[in-house]
């Protein structure tokens, strides 16, 4: 992977195994380095962490006890892949749910840098029921549809305390594996507390839509629309709301007046649609939902993938978001650019700097290589 270019894959596989495993291995190095210098070794410890899915998600622990066999047992992947209490994360996103009589929809915009997303499309079969989905973590999901038509998105609540809980993504995997309806699923948020704020927008073959916001530690409010970007509604302050200009694509959700069918077509336009990769915030993918019919279209750079639960087909698309070298307010990234460094840097710093108006090309925010330090 280059600079600013991102491949996507398409990738069935019903039950784990060699395809899921090779992921891993690809991944693995780079989410290591970020568990470790993000203070995961001080996290929970591999008992603690079987212990809280077995409590709270126990419908997926010989699941997660497969995966971990293939990652190939250390402490350290069973502690990251069970995402009891894991360090913060950031991200952006705009979420909405429209429904009539006849038709649904569930779209999202998935906001992020190129280099730092996974473009992993999933379908599995892992707890016997279909579910298909963009992975986060390596088995969690950003968002996804089951069999029964249950689709589900996330966006960054705004805010990066932390409490007792396990990672959104793995929520997400649980609801789809477990949920047949909105009412169903919003009953299981209520009982698996998320270690961090995030925006959850949901949709159901029944034409039913809910956003619900989850609290650090647990706690879910139910929201009047089905609509959600990186902000929420209580009284804390959200975090660089002018960089993400969360505020301002909320309000155009809330006056947006469309069909289900015209929905994915808004998200394609601004102010939803964002093109900052250079800043780390572009739209690396919309992803629209039809619970009825089972089926995902991902619109990545104007172009149209549909897939479906039931005739899903194994593919590939190799997106380039910006032609040659990355450079601005400085900073240049070539293709000899290390990006498996992105696990060390420092994400906290990043937002405030962007929220202060100072911020750099994310090439700016990789630790130096070894052999610079070595040379200082």
């Amino acid at each position: 992977m280059t600079p600013m270019t991102l491949t996507f894959d398409a990738v069935s596989e019903g039950t784990p195994g060699p395809k899921w495993a090779a992921r891993w291995a690809r991944s693995w190095p780079a989410y290591e380095a970020w568990f470790a210098a993000r203070g995961g070794d001080e996290g929970p410890a591999r008992a603690q962490c079987q212990d809280a899915l077995k409590r709270y998600m126990p419908e997926l622990l010989p699941l997660y006890h497969r995966l971990v066999e293939l990652a190939g047992g250390s402490d350290r992947a069973a502690r990251f892949l069970s995402t009891w209490c894991p360090p913060s994360y950031l991200g952006g996103c705009s979420l909405a749910a429209v429904a009539d009589e006849h038709e649904v929809r569930l779209v999202r915009n998935y906001d992020l840098s190129p280099e730092l997303n996974e473009g992993l499309l999933l379908r599995t079969e892992w707890t016997g029921r279909p579910v298909m989905g963009m992975v986060e973590f390596l088995w969690g999901l950003s968002d996804g549809i089951n069999d029964a038509g249950l689709s589900v998105a996330l966006a960054y609540g705004g805010r990066s305390e932390t409490g007792r809980g396990f990672g959104v993504t793995t929520i997400l995997r649980y609801v789809l594996e477990t949920c047949d309806t909105v009412a169903q699923a919003i009953a299981a948020l209520r009982r698996v507390p998320s270690h961090m704020a995030y925006n959850l927008v949901l949709a159901d073959a029944s034409g039913r839509t809910a956003s619900v916001e989850l609290s650090p530690g647990g706690g879910v409010k139910l929201m009047p629309s089905a609509i959600a970007t990186n902000h929420q509604s209580g009284p804390e302050a959200a975090e660089r709301p002018a960089f993400t200009r969360s505020l301002e694509r909320l309000a155009h959700l809330e006056e947006l007046r469309v069909t289900p069918i015209e929905l994915n077509q808004k998200f394609l336009s601004e102010p939803l649609i964002q093109d900052r990769y250079r800043e780390g915030f572009g739209t690396l993918f919309t992803a629209e939902y039809d619970p009825k019919r089972r089926s995902l279209g991902l619109t990545i750079d104007g172009d149209r993938w549909d897939l479906s639960l039931d005739g899903f087909q194994e593919g590939q698309r190799v997106i380039n978001y910006a032609d040659g070298a990355i450079e601005w307010s400085g900073a240049t990234a070539s293709e000899g650019t290390d990006w498996s460094a992105a696990a060390g840097i420092d994400w906290q710093r990043l937002a405030m700097d962007y929220a202060s108006g100072n911020g750099q090309a994310i090439v700016a925010y990789l630790p130096p290589a070894p052999e610079a330090e070595e040379a200082a």
